[in-house]
């Protein structure tokens, strides 16, 4: 097995940032440097940061669904934390992409590397859909800003799909994107001057969250 991939599946990480362990020197293999594209067998003690990396038995994904007022993250400082929410045989399971404290909805959580880097490569351009509520009314004008021109942000330009959850109501939005950036959706709505009441996911490429309960989780095959 290449050493990234050994990496990958052993620490969660994806295998561009085991590369990138190994180049900054955190990765020894039977207490030398490894090289790129070297293969790892049964023998070989494969340390990162000065610890033994060990393959799971098997992958393991999650589906769960985050309730607001909680984390993704192990330490919270002083909040609580998804993991306060699982069980201890889930907590070497890593988020893929994240939610803030304040949304809700489907966050997986899986030891696959290869399948997280395959999620959130922008290459890959995988679609996530939430279901957004406004405290004011999106008037058409600003809409159209989001929907078709963006809106300038700080870190880039920011453009959203959007459609009306219910005919009518002008203050609940399906919004569809293909990025990932921090805390994206609600800093394109602020750039507009309208605040967002609540956020929640619903969907993460071929992962829906579906009818699952706040703070619920299933498993889900990924081969």
């Amino acid at each position: 097995m290449r050493i990234n991939k050994f990496i990958a599946l052993a620490s969660g990480l994806s295998r561009r940032a085991a590369d990138a362990a190994m180049d900054a020197g955190r990765v020894e293999v039977n207490g030398r440097s490894p090289h790129t594209g070297q293969d790892i067998t049964d023998d070989d003690v494969v340390m990162l940061d000065g610890r033994a990396l060990r393959t799971p038995d098997h992958t393991q994904t999650i589906v769960f669904h985050k309730p607001r007022g909680f984390v993704v993250s192990r330490d919270g400082q002083g909040s609580r934390t998804i993991y306060d929410l699982l069980p201890p045989q889930l907590h070497a399971l890593k988020p893929v992409g994240r939610l803030d404290k304040d949304s809700s909805g489907l966050l997986l959580l899986t030891n696959d590397g290869t399948l997280a880097q395959e999620l959130t490569h922008p290459g890959n351009r995988k679609v996530k859909v939430y279901e957004v509520t406004l405290v004011q009314a999106l008037q058409p004008l600003h809409r159209q800003m989001i929907h078709e021109t963006g809106v300038h942000l700080d870190d880039g330009p920011s453009t959203l799909r959007l459609e009306r959850i219910h005919e009518g109501n002008d203050h609940a939005w399906r919004v569809r994107m293909h990025e990932g950036r921090n805390r994206q959706i609600r800093r394109t709505f602020a750039a507009l001057g309208y605040q967002v009441h609540t956020l929640h996911r619903v969907r993460f490429g071929d992962y829906a969250l579906g009818t699952l309960k706040p703070a619920a989780y299933h498993e889900i095959q990924t081969d």
